[in-house]
């Protein structure tokens, strides 16, 4: 049952229906329905169809492809070749065989057949742009969840493939609303606060939602797919970094440092954390977790937007946006005891109300669209940005600005609450200095609209006349 992704099966929809040869390339993290929505979309009628294997050699991905091609072509027996450009001869072969039409070939997790000094890419290379592209009736479609892999040697290759794609989807997690209709479908009575939770704990994962029990309470689930003997989701941070990056370990190092700080690091805040050195590999590692939507880079307010983690201004601020990667910090490698009922149990502590804080802010950011939205703005000209204070002593910090185009500026507070939110006094004396010390420290002339984001409003009282503009939870489900 296909849940959202209306634009990207329209997408494919044309690409099949093209009087051109296609070369689709589909991405995202692990689990997020890459090969789910391909499926659907081409209605599982594939000409060829083939998955690499995960971590095997180069001679059982080609004995994988050739038991693939026997399947297809309906041969006795598999031929099994020694090098890929045989192999994909093999695939050429077969496919001049098939009648008039698209010819749909579907390559799965494409970067694990790319074992090292294999070969694979040249001959991928060569099968595509000395036999596909010389065609108007082939529709390679490649997916991967080694997003690394993806960008460099496909999206942003500099090689043989070098601008050959016609089409690449980057596949996100899915939106609040997603989630809801998901739950809807399949039968689960959440309300949109549940569902909320849900998402701080999980992020947008379809796959992670399938092993819930609609018979129990998002707490019964939670202890039961994290923290149970049998949790089937246990080991799923490292297995998530593993499976989008070769060298896992700097990323994983990065993302720790970061989930230390919910406010962020800078680049160099964060050298000195790891102990990584500074070169051009750790900007790679920050670009790539900023690809695959772990980390986002806030550029300090007034700044320009920046394309490369080379590029951006030393005080740059890095946080840890990825709702699954702050909960496995917070809960999974804190449950020091094996509790199989850690989840419930931490439900009334401190540690639960700062995690529900920190996460709350991380799935407004996960929905700065549906904010926009909510606010009338998705036709201005915005810039996403953070602020903070220079002062060593009675500094300040904002998570969230949007900068607008005329002249004006969201400066956002996101509080997660169980009710409406009301305004102390030493709050809002902490807001107005915020404010004064923005304007001070900028020099900005710009209006400022005071964004109140909260999970169910917020009570008027003497401390509210700041806040001209309040959004609640039903806002981030547009």
């Amino acid at each position: 049952m296909m849940i959202g992704r209306a634009n990207e099966c329209a997408q494919f929809k044309r690409y099949l229906s093209s009087d051109k040869s296609e070369f689709i390339a589909v991405y995202g993290r692990r689990r997020v329905g890459k090969t789910f929505l391909i499926r659907q979309a081409c209605q599982d009628r594939f000409d060829f169809f083939v998955t690499g294997i995960h971590d095997a050699p180069k001679n059982e991905q080609l004995i994988n492809f050739a038991l693939a091609l026997q399947k297809f072509s309906r041969s006795e027996r598999p031929v099994v070749r020694s090098n890929w450009i045989m192999a994909f001869h093999d695939l050429i072969t077969y496919l001049e065989t098939l009648p008039t039409g698209p010819k749909v070939i579907f390559i799965d997790e494409l970067p694990w057949m790319d074992t090292p000094k294999s070969g694979f890419i040249g001959a991928l290379e060569n099968f595509w742009n000395n036999w596909a592209a010389l065609r108007n009736d082939v529709k390679l479609i490649v997916c991967g969840s080694a997003t690394s892999w993806m960008l460099n040697n496909l999206i942003k290759s500099v090689g043989g493939l070098h601008n050959r794609l016609t089409h690449h989807i980057q596949l996100e997690q899915f939106s609040l609303a997603e989630c809801e209709e998901y739950f809807k479908k399949y039968g689960f009575a959440y309300n949109r606060k549940t569902i909320a939770e849900c998402y701080m704990i999980m992020g947008g994962v379809p796959f992670y939602f399938s092993f819930m029990e609609k018979g129990k309470s998002l707490h019964q689930n939670i202890d039961a797919l994290f923290f149970s003997a049998n949790a089937p989701l246990k080991d799923e941070f490292n297995n998530l970094y593993k499976a989008l990056f070769r060298r896992s370990n700097h990323h994983i190092e990065v993302v720790t440092a970061l989930s230390e700080v919910g406010k962020g690091l800078t680049r160099k805040e964060l050298l000195e954390r790891t102990k990584l050195t500074d070169n051009g590999a750790f900007g790679t590692v920050l670009e790539e977790l900023e690809q695959c939507g772990f980390i986002r880079h806030y550029l300090p307010f007034g700044h320009s937007h920046a394309t490369s983690a080379e590029r951006l201004p030393s005080d740059t601020l890095f946080q840890l946006i990825d709702c699954f990667t702050l909960f496995h910090f917070h809960y999974i490698v804190r449950n020091r005891y094996a509790a199989e009922n850690y989840w419930t149990l931490s439900m009334s502590s401190p540690e639960h109300a700062a995690w529900t804080g920190l996460a709350f802010e991380r799935l407004c950011l996960c929905h700065i669209n549906a904010i926009k939205k909510s606010l009338g703005i998705s036709g201005v000209l915005t810039s996403i940005c953070s602020w903070r204070s220079h002062r060593k002593l009675g500094g300040a910090q904002i998570d969230l600005l949007i900068d607008r185009k005329d002249e004006t500026v969201n400066v956002c507070e996101m509080k997660y609450y169980s009710g409406e939110y009301a305004i102390s006094a030493d709050e809002r004396e902490r807001i107005d200095n915020r404010l004064c010390l923005l304007r001070e420290e900028t020099g900005t002339k710009k209006s400022f609209l005071f964004t109140l984001i909260t999970s169910f409003g917020y009570r008027e009282n003497a401390n509210s006349g700041g806040v001209q503009c309040s959004l609640t939870l039903d806002d981030l489900f547009q």
